[in-house]
Order: C-alpha cells, then sequence, then structure tokens
C-alpha cells in the first residue's frame, strides 16, 4: 500500500523513518501535492542501478544511429585509431 504523509510529519522524523523499509518508500506531500520520497538504502541502489542501465541503453542506442547513419568502423580501423591516439 502506498504510504503517502504530508511534509509537516517530518517534525516526527524519528516515527516517520520507521515506515520506510526496502519495498515501502513514504512519499511526502507539500502543500497537498507530491513533492519527495523517502527510500531504504536497499532501494535507492536500485535506484541508481537503474538510472545507470538506462542510461547506458541510451548511449548505446545513440551509437548504434550513429553506426547507422555514419557507417561502421572496423575492428581494424578502430585498433589503428586507438594505437595513433596512444602513440601521439
Amino acid at each position: 500500500m502506498t504510504n503517502i504523509k504530508p511534509v509537516s510529519e517530518l517534525r516526527n522524523y524519528s516515527s516517520l523513518l520507521e515506515e520506510v523499509t526496502p519495498g515501502n518508500p513514504v512519499y511526502l506531500t507539500k502543500n497537498g501535492r507530491g513533492e519527495y520520497v523517502l527510500l531504504s538504502i536497499e532501494d535507492h541502489k536500485i535506484y541508481e542501478r537503474n538510472q545507470a542501465a538506462v542510461t547506458f541503453m541510451c548511449e548505446m542506442n545513440k551509437g548504434i544511429l550513429a553506426g547507422e547513419r555514419d557507417g561502421w568502423l572496423t575492428s581494424d580501423q578502430i585498433r589503428k585509431d586507438l594505437k595513433e591516439r596512444r602513440d601521439n
């Protein structure tokens, strides 16, 4: 069940934090609108991993689109370019 509280509940932060457990974030409202979320460390780590995965997939997609638009490099071309960069 979604746990929604007004931000004023932070006055009693100790009891509010007891409600935050893995898989059970607490959502805080400000002036009746959703504004903040309190996550357990475990949930935050999952969130960060998901964000990194989305970023990685977006960058991979950019690379695929660039390859399709501009042409693909062979492994020999990549090795040559890396060697030139290393030597300079």
